[in-house]
Parts: structure tokens; sequence; C-alpha cells
């Protein structure tokens, strides 16, 4: 007869996925999801057979599940329009310029590290950009309709440019978090709309 269970797999998901976040995939061994979680390593690859990618993926996952949301905020919301896109961009701004935010979004960081040699790993990430993309689009069409935007804006394309940015302005703000470097990067994305 197996033995219960003396974890809940969800924590375990909430400390990988923020092992994975403060690391990366590549310089996250074992152990160290070992110490984070506190679960045996024969434990891990128990619950989530393939061991640490299969971890990786679920935390990539979770993360989506729990973390994104609270990124986009008001832009998820009907009736989002450019006040809410430019609020997402603001909070990033805030994020990357704090200590903890530098550490940047798990999905660009993985799409960096990791999505050009795994097809599922890839797969999320392509999926997170959809949403934003979604997200982005169904605001500026609404900014069209209430004339927020200028009346020959392409809402897919535009959403599309916008969504470049927000994944380059989180890469530049790694390495680089100037304030103004950063607010010049979304005035300048803003600009095209006006």
């Amino acid at each position: 007869m197996p033995r219960p269970r003396e974890f809940e797999p969800e924590r375990v998901l909430d400390a990988a996925m923020l092992r994975f976040w403060e690391r990366g995939y590549q310089a996250t061994s074992i152990e160290d999801l070992v110490k984070a979680t506190g679960v045996k390593p024969g434990s891990i690859y128990s619950v989530f057979p393939g061991g640490k990618r299969a971890l990786f993926v679920k935390s990539l996952e979770r993360y989506s599940k729990l973390v994104v949301p609270q990124k986009l905020g008001e832009l998820d919301a009907p009736g989002a329009s450019v006040a809410e896109i430019r609020g997402y961009f603001d909070g990033l701004v805030r994020d990357l310029l704090s200590p903890e935010g530098r550490q940047g979004c798990l999905l660009v960081n993985t799409a960096i590290e990791k999505a050009a040699e795994d097809d599922e790993v890839a797969a999320v990430v392509r999926g997170h950009l959809a949403r934003l993309e979604r997200c982005m689009t169904a605001a500026l069409k609404t900014a069209l309709r209430r004339a927020e935007v200028r009346p020959d804006a392409d809402p897919v394309g535009a959403a599309r440019l916008l969504v470049a940015t927000a994944q380059g302005l989180m890469v530049v703000g790694k390495a680089n978090p100037d304030e103004a470097v950063l607010r010049a990067i979304v005035d300048n994305a803003f600009a095209g709309l006006a």
C-alpha cells in the first residue's frame, strides 16, 4: 500500500515556481528544488513524472494562472481601453524599478532561455503572448469606438506592437532599470496611437 502524501502539490508548485522565477530553468537544480520545496527528489518525481522539466512546465502554467492576472489588472476587464493599457505598462515600469521586480516575468525569462529548444515550453509562452494580445486588441477596439485613438488605428497591429514593446521593456528593465529610459520606451509606444 503506497504511503500517503505528506505535502500539498500546489504548495510545492508555488515554491518551485518562485525558485525557477528567481534563477531560471538551467540554473535551478533538483537540489535547489528540494531545498525550496522541502520535498525529497523521489517524491518530486512521483508527483511530477518527468522530474525537473515537468515541474517547470507546471510552474509556468501556475504562474500564468496566478501571477499573470494580477499583472494584467484592469486590462483584462470588459470595457478596458487606453487607460488600462497604459496602467499595465505603468505597472511594468514600477515592477522593474523594484529589486524584486528586476527578476522580470517568468514567461519572458523562459522565452529567452528555453522556448527556442522546447516546444511544450514555447506553447505555454505563446499562450501567454496570445492572451496579452487579445486583451490589448479588445482594449484598442474599445478605444477606437470611443475615439481615444486615431481613427485609422489598426487594433490588431497596434496590439502586436504593444505586446512586443512590453516584452522588450521587461528585457531592457532587467539590464537597465533606469526610469527615464523605461518611460521613454512606453511613451514612444503610445505616440503612434494618438
